[in-house]
């Protein structure tokens, strides 16, 4: 069941795409946690540690752009990122068939006519052929930061910018992979806190532009 308070959070964040959003949760909670996409003690925490926590990301994006989702695993952050900012032309990148099988299904049930999936890793050429240059690149829980930015920022367009959903620790991976981020073409990286007026607590975010 949700409450009333939570009900609140989901109108607001989600808006129109509120119904959407509520089965996109029926789909973590039940096939994705069958088909072992999302662990079973997570499902309790799907609303705000996952969803909502992915949606609130949209507030470092401007509107109109193409944004890139890499290691999109279950579409997190992707789906709820395109569900509250039906804007936004939402690319989920993924290389394990049977995670594109279930982004797939449910694109295609949600009506999601702002999502497309590639499956491949980022860093390989055929799924940067397929995607071109985006506006933004975004991920959760992918890799290191160095490492993420390795394969983010060749995606992205000079001027754009990488945003990766990180923890309090966010500062530290920036000081520590300074030099990586430089290598590829990062600048200004720093560290945004979003979500906080409609969690209560605050979502951290890299974000990394492309020289």
């Amino acid at each position: 069941m949700v409450d009333a308070d939570l009900r609140s959070v989901i109108d607001t964040v989600f808006g129109d795409n509120a119904d959407r959003a509520y089965r996109y949760h029926s789909w973590l909670a039940e096939e994705a946690t069958v088909r072992g996409l999302i662990g079973p003690r997570e499902t309790p925490k799907l609303w705000d540690r996952h969803i909502i926590n992915s949606a609130v990301v949209g507030e470092a994006i401007g509107k109109g752009l193409v944004v890139a989702d890499i290691g999109s695993g279950a579409g997190l952050p992707g789906i709820p990122l395109a569900l509250a900012r039906p804007d936004l032309k939402v690319v989920l990148v993924e290389p394990l068939l049977r995670r594109t099988t279930f982004l797939n299904e449910v694109v295609e049930d949600l009506e999601l006519d702002n999502v497309t999936v590639v499956r491949g890793r980022a860093e390989e050429k055929v799924v940067r052929a397929e995607i071109g240059q985006v506006d933004v690149v975004t991920s959760r829980a992918v890799a290191p930061l160095g490492k993420l930015a390795g394969w983010s920022l060749p995606l992205v367009k000079s001027g754009g910018a990488m945003v990766a959903l990180k923890g309090g620790t966010a500062q530290e991976e920036i000081d520590r992979d300074a030099k990586l981020i430089a290598k590829a073409k990062g600048i200004n990286p720093r560290v945004v806190e979003v979500g906080g007026s409609v969690l209560g607590t605050s979502t951290y975010a890299v974000i990394i532009q492309k020289k």
